[in-house]
């Protein structure tokens, strides 16, 4: 019987095309696990922009998406994940519904995720599971303000991959970081 995966969703996965993984799931579909996220991670890879990710202390509850995978092989489905997210294994979360094996961070988080894959009769849910490094990387508690500092600190080029960031998320994440983003102008 053929293994039901799901991928989820809520940042660049969805906007930002990757053949070679777009290649081995299919469409983005809104109706995924309700999950706490915030823009609380500074990433190197985008020059300080601030991404997505589940934040169980500062997120909002937003409800993901999720899009099925093509792969046959769990390992397969897993591995395309963490490939594209460019990280350990470590920061790839995943709960086999069966109780055989799962990987995660945060209990609530998977509780919202395990309650939303028995409703979708889904086997296997995969996500990617970095945490917030705003408090490590700035020796400053994560906030709006303090987030927002940190954005008007950065140089025009990054500024404006931060921009593209926060701007391509899709519509259902509806972050006090992101409302204020979008409020304030802070891209000068």
């Amino acid at each position: 019987m053929p293994i039901n995966i799901a991928i989820l969703g809520w940042g660049s996965l969805l906007w930002d095309k990757r053949p070679e993984f777009d290649e081995h799931h299919g469409d983005w579909e809104l109706d995924g696990p309700v999950l706490k996220i915030e823009f609380s991670r500074i990433s190197q890879t985008r020059d300080g922009a601030l991404t997505l990710v589940v934040d169980p202390e500062n997120g909002a509850a937003c409800r993901v998406a999720h899009s099925r995978s093509k792969r046959k092989d769990p390992e397969d489905a897993i591995c395309d994940l963490q490939s594209r997210e460019g990280t350990t294994r470590a920061n790839i979360g995943f709960h086999f519904l069966d109780g055989s094996r799962s990987q995660y961070k945060d209990q609530a988080t998977l509780a919202s995720i395990k309650e939303w894959a028995i409703s979708k009769s889904i086997d296997l849910v995969v996500w990617t599971d970095l945490s917030s490094n705003f408090e490590k990387q700035l020796h400053s508690q994560f906030s709006v303000e303090s987030a927002l500092a940190h954005l008007q600190s950065l140089d025009a080029k990054a500024k404006a991959r931060a921009a593209e960031y926060v701007w391509q998320a899709p519509d259902f994440v509806a972050t006090p970081l992101r409302t204020a983003v979008q409020a304030v102008p802070w891209f000068k």
